[in-house]
């Protein structure tokens, strides 16, 4: 096991399955290989059960004889843990951080590398672009939960499904709106901690530990998914707003 996976505050089963993608990355892809970059909550010691293990691996060229190497490895570590590798051009690492400013803002502030270098050493993204794009990652978040619910509230179950995967991109956008406010959070749950707590409603931080559980158990109280989503929509709506008055 590398020194650096070896280091890492996960489960010795994820660290392994994790190795065994890393070694597999490297004989796959060979000299174009740059980096293998861990982000998220894994490379934060915050994994949980239902989380995923995000990778990125950065390239000097992707061909299809090292992809076809590569996806046995990665079924089986998707399938074990839950990776999700992203494949990226070091061509095109700057562009991808201006187009996705939000997702590589959040990759800057917590990432491990894994293989090569740090590949975001060099790397900075405006204000202008975090701004911008928190706006829009709200208030499309705010558009897919409305057909959602449409779509899904005949089905409670398939609502609960919903709402624990609302909880990671409000987090996210949490984070990112504090951090832009100069207040960052330690992590992106207590980031939307904090937001919630500074509306002036009650029952805020209970919708939230309702969302904790809907990730944890897949499951809610009787009658309470359709009332929650609801009130997830009205938190985005409330913090595309606030970032508005940046």
């Amino acid at each position: 096991m590398t020194p650096a996976i070896d280091e890492l505050s996960l489960p010795p089963a994820a660290r392994r399955v994790l190795d065994d993608f890393l070694e597999a990355a490297v004989q796959a892809f060979g000299s174009s290989l740059g980096s293998v970059v861990l982000f998220g909550s894994a490379a934060e010691g915050r994994l949980r059960p239902t989380s995923d293990v995000n990778v990125m691996l950065v390239l000097a060229c992707f061909e299809q004889s090292a992809a076809d190497r590569i996806r046995e490895a990665a079924r089986v570590s998707q399938a074990a843990i839950q990776l999700r590798p992203m494949f990226l051009l070091k061509s095109e690492l700057a562009a991808a951080a201006g187009a996705f400013a939000l997702k590589f803002s959040d990759v800057l502030h917590r990432h491990r590398v894994l293989y090569g270098d740090d590949p975001f050493a060099s790397v900075s993204i405006s204000r202008q672009d975090r701004l911008a794009q928190l706006q829009q990652q709200l208030l499309n978040l705010t558009l897919r939960l409305r057909a959602s619910y449409v779509a899904r509230s005949l089905r409670p179950e398939q609502l609960v499904e919903v709402i624990a995967d609302t909880a990671g991109p409000l987090r996210s956008c949490a984070a990112a709106l504090l951090e832009l406010e100069g207040q960052p959070a330690e992590s992106p749950k207590q980031a939307l901690e904090r937001v919630a707590a500074a509306l002036s409603e009650p029952g805020w931080q209970d919708l939230l530990a309702l969302v904790s559980r809907s990730r944890e158990t897949r499951s809610v109280p009787a009658g309470a998914a359709g009332p929650a989503l609801f009130r997830l929509m009205d938190l985005a709506s409330r913090m595309r707003a606030r970032a508005e008055t940046l």
